[in-house]
């Protein structure tokens, strides 16, 4: 079973390379993260002419989430349970779903903007309601796995020059703290391996080209049950996907599962 991650920053203008790539990758589940776009403007029929179901969380404007399979889709949440709110909103930023044997949830984290900024502090606050929404999922024995866009970088080695970050988002001590708080709850990183260079990057600003020098992020992350991590056979970034034209700033991050490994 091959299962994967996305932010294909508007799945819109990505449409094409989108039902591209899920048709020559062999890609199982997908979930998707910053659609921009409406729950009725989801390309739900283009999606199903390929075999796929959507369960989709968006209004529009800079988020939305999504969950595609072609093994079965059920037990749809949308939304965050407990999750706050960001100027009387609770954003669409977490769908989660039954594929088969495996329960996935697709999060696109706040971004933070700036350690000062009230967003900062929203984004700190999401990932706790998030740790507490998913406890249940993650102790169980089914393959769990919450995975998407999280805006934070694990380590010091997850950025491609840490002095470029000093005193901002994504490498903070409080963020790193949250994701340790998220993985206590019985999860654990599935790092995927690079197909170039030494560091599985996932993320490359469009600018100052930072993609040919691979000045990049790995800020996409797969956290994974016992039973999703002993079933992961492989795992990599798909980092041909960033190349070219009309290419998202994300590259899919996949993961392949040998369920019958599982406990």
């Amino acid at each position: 079973m091959r299962i994967a991650t996305w932010n294909v920053n508007s799945i819109t203008a990505r449409l094409p390379r989108l039902l591209a790539w899920l048709e020559g990758s062999g890609t199982d589940v997908l979930c998707i993260q910053e659609t921009k776009c409406t729950e009725e403007q989801f390309p739900a029929e283009a999606l199903r002419e390929l075999g796929y179901e959507s369960a989709v969380h968006a209004t529009g404007r800079w988020n939305g989430v999504a969950v595609v399979s072609r093994v079965g889709l059920d037990d749809v949440v949308r939304g965050l349970p407990g999750g706050p709110e960001y100027e009387g909103v609770q954003e669409p930023r977490a769908v989660s779903a039954t594929c088969g044997p495996v329960r996935v949830w697709s999060v696109y984290v706040p971004n933070g903007r700036e350690v000062a900024h009230d967003h900062y502090g929203y984004k700190l606050r999401w990932l706790q309601a998030l740790s507490g929404a998913v406890a249940g999922d993650a102790a169980g024995e089914r393959p769990f796995a919450v995975m998407g866009d999280y805006n934070i970088a694990p380590t010091d080695e997850d950025v491609w020059d840490l002095a470029a970050f000093e005193g901002l988002t994504h490498v903070t001590e409080p963020e790193r703290a949250a994701l340790a708080a998220l993985r206590e709850q019985g999860l654990s990183d599935v790092v995927p391996r690079p197909l170039k260079y030494d560091r599985p990057f996932t993320y490359w600003d469009y600018r100052q080209l930072c993609f040919p020098k691979n000045r990049g992020m790995r800020i996409d992350l797969v956290y994974g049950n016992a039973a999703f991590a002993e079933a992961a056979a492989d795992a990599y970034v798909d980092r041909e996907e960033r190349k070219g034209k009309g290419a998202s700033d994300h590259a899919p991050v996949v993961v392949d599962l040998d369920i019958q490994r599982s406990p």
